[in-house]
């Protein structure tokens, strides 16, 4: 199954929720929410430098679980790593500026906030990410082409596997006509 839907700029511009979140709104650090602040503090700048978060946008809801790395989409725990690009905390003080590539209700987007460290909350929005959209349309159309290649083999086995026991049946069938067909039998005219 594709992991993105067939036009995700469309869908990114005419969706109600993709609106909401393509504006600036305010987001909040949502882990541990149990312990105290300062504890939440610690573990918020703690889970941002090895490149995660849990943050949510309050208008909508929604929550979201975010990877900091340069290729989130790797196996290779090198490649997801968090640099400065995704996690600055030198760009304002006491502020986390951050930013996230991942595929969002089958779209490829990015997302960018700066968050307060001291009251775990800030500003941030969803944009369209138009460079890995191609990526992965392209791994959809060819993932599609694998699938629908494979079903054209698969039917044109069940096809000539079909045809093979269609000829079986009619030899067999052939066999059985022959076997009972009274054989013709030397049979010698009387002379008168």
């Amino acid at each position: 199954m594709p992991r993105v839907v067939a036009n995700q700029k469309e869908k990114f511009e005419s969706d109600e929720l993709f609106r909401k979140l393509s504006r600036e709104c305010e987001v909040r650090y949502t882990g541990f929410r149990d312990r105290s602040l300062e504890e939440r503090q610690v573990r918020f700048r703690s889970a941002c430098r090895e490149g995660h978060s849990e943050i949510a946008f309050t208008a909508t809801g929604s929550n979201l679980h975010l990877q900091f790395a340069t290729n989130a989409w790797s196996e290779s725990k090198t490649d997801r790593v968090p640099t400065k690009e995704f996690v600055d905390f030198e760009k304002e003080a006491g502020k986390v500026h951050l930013r996230s590539q991942f595929i969002f209700n089958g779209v490829c987007v990015i997302f960018r906030a700066w968050m307060d460290i001291e009251r775990l909350d800030g500003i941030g929005c969803l944009e369209y990410d138009a460079e890995r959209a191609q990526i992965e349309d392209t791994i959809m159309k060819q993932t599609i082409e694998q699938t629908q290649r494979r079903l054209r083999e698969f039917e044109e086995r069940q096809r000539i596997h079909r045809e093979e026991l269609e000829r079986r049946a009619e030899a067999e069938a052939e066999a059985r006509r022959q076997s009972h067909e009274p054989s013709p039998s030397g049979t010698s005219s009387s002379n008168d």
